[in-house]
């Protein structure tokens, strides 16, 4: 995969090429990346990239001039290369993105600055448009490595474990499920001792029943666009009827105290 980015701070991404599993993804080549500099396709002696916008109103617009010209570079580097703005008004970025997205031969990212960027290159040089949430960022730049860093790890080779990104939250349709490691007590909390039986049928059932809880007391919009299981819907079923015996049980125990107050 191919990653290229317009942008006028390249130096911010130096550090982020430079560590972790980009730093890995680059140096084993599943991944090549480059920083371009807006700045380089301008023409005038302040190498503006910015002006007012027409019409009047608050704030700069991005020039097409050399956006256009910078688009016109990076698809020299990489041909085949899909071309995303990242702008709060794109579509929001979710896993199956990274999914679909990490099945491309290359991406260009362009990184809107100001109050956005000329319409007439949203609608010439533009195969997609994604936001990563919303709320406004002053640039796109900090978009684009959440959105490298999400395709990245999907590459295989790139994370230690081959099954390490189809068992993250999301990947599923559901939260992870729960993690311990040493030591096996800690604060007076152990770990459950399910995951020390060595009876791997009974750990993978256990961390079904976690990540389906864990989705549902944290994410239960995530369950409402999943079509369940039986045994999924099972777990649901029988945690339910343990909450509904604690609230009877509750019921009663708190009608005798009150009798017996009375």
């Amino acid at each position: 995969m191919d990653f290229a980015v317009l942008t006028i701070f390249p130096e911010m991404f130096i550090p982020f090429w430079e560590n972790g599993i980009i730093k890995r993804a680059i140096e084993r080549k599943y991944i090549s990346a480059s920083a371009i500099n807006i700045r380089d396709f301008t023409s005038d002696r302040h190498h503006s990239t910015d002006d007012r916008p027409y019409g009047g109103g608050s704030g700069m617009v991005m020039k097409p001039e050399p956006l256009y010209e910078a688009v016109l570079a990076a698809r020299e580097k990489i041909p085949d290369a899909k071309t995303i703005l990242m702008t709060p008004q794109g579509r929001p970025f979710k896993q199956n993105t990274a999914h679909a997205l990490s099945k491309e031969r290359g991406l260009i990212f362009l990184c809107g600055r100001y109050e956005g960027v000329d319409e007439r290159i949203c609608q010439n040089c533009i195969d997609y448009e994604i936001s990563i949430g919303d709320y406004v960022l002053t640039g796109g730049e900090l978009a684009v490595m959440v959105i490298i860093d999400a395709i990245t790890r999907l590459i295989p080779g790139t994370l230690g474990g081959q099954d390490s990104a189809e068992k993250d939250s999301f990947s599923t349709g559901f939260l992870e499920h729960a993690h311990y490691t040493r030591p096996r007590v800690f604060k007076d909390e152990a770990v459950p001792d399910v995951l020390l039986s060595g009876n791997h049928k009974e750990i993978e059932k256990w961390r079904l029943e976690t990540s389906l809880i864990r989705t549902f007391l944290k994410r239960p919009d995530l369950l409402k666009n999943r079509c369940l299981s039986q045994s999924e819907k099972q777990i649901l079923k029988n945690w339910c009827s343990e909450i509904e015996n604690i609230i009877q049980t509750q019921s009663v125990s708190c009608f005798d105290t009150l009798s017996g107050c009375q």
